[in-house]
């Protein structure tokens, strides 16, 4: 074999993430979370660290409660994953792995986006712009 399959534990950790990224995207603490789901906020902590792992059917509900394909869950899921080929032998497949210094992969990214597309109107998502190129010293883009 080309290389090492993930181990489980892996998986549970890059859904966790996934679990906060969506989480944080959208603005909700984990107790909001876990308000909607039913489940306390300590759940969503070890959820999120993979303390805990994700039944199928928590994590259906998660997809619903966060409007998301449970689909998202795994996208960008690191290393190598099983594929069965057209013989029904399972080969391995690279899938893509994050990048080192992702800086969407930071909650502080990710809060800003969700502030920055809080604004009421353009204008106001403009100025911040603007006030960004002015503390970069650099020249906006008009």
């Amino acid at each position: 074999m080309a290389g090492k399959v993930l181990q489980s534990e892996a998986i549970d950790q890059h859904i966790g993430r996934r679990v906060q990224l969506r989480r944080v995207l959208m603005g909700l603490s984990q107790k909001d979370l876990a308000n909607i789901c039913g489940v306390t906020f300590q759940q969503i902590q070890k959820y999120e660290c993979a303390g805990n792992r994700i039944s199928a059917s928590r994590l259906f509900e998660l997809s619903r409660a966060m409007e998301t394909p449970i689909s998202f869950f795994f996208q960008g899921l690191p290393g190598y994953m099983p594929e069965p080929n057209r013989s029904g032998r399972v080969g391995t497949t690279r899938v893509s792995e994050p990048k080192p210094g992702d800086l969407l992969a930071k909650n502080e990214s990710l809060q800003l986006i969700h502030l920055y597309w809080r604004l009421q109107t353009d204008e106001q998502r403009k100025a911040i712009m603007n006030m960004l190129h002015a503390l970069l010293n650099e020249p906006t883009n008009k």
